[in-house]
């Protein structure tokens, strides 16, 4: 998991099935300070997330298994919306 800040949408007339109705957003990994911290890249949205929010978002196998049906081929998901960090 990290936290990543969205940053712009994707607009994809044809999406691979199992994709449709969820949206694409382009985000930027962040440290916990809200520094960027990696290159932004696109993920899939399973939370309504909106321009400028801090999201918390898992890659790889995990974000295959966010969307329903699992599995799809997706790199990135956004599973949560962050209202606040804490870090020492």
């Amino acid at each position: 998991m990290y936290l990543a800040r969205v940053i712009g949408t994707v607009v994809a007339t044809v999406k691979y099935p199992g994709l449709e109705g969820y949206r694409l957003l382009i985000v930027e990994p962040i440290d916990d300070q809200h520094r960027p911290c990696g290159a932004p890249h696109t993920a899939v949205d399973t939370t309504q997330a909106g321009q400028g929010e801090t999201v918390l978002c898992v890659a790889s196998r995990e974000a295959a298994l966010a969307c329903e049906p699992t599995f799809v081929p997706v790199d990135a998901a956004i599973v949560g919306i962050v209202d606040e960090v804490h870090a020492p």
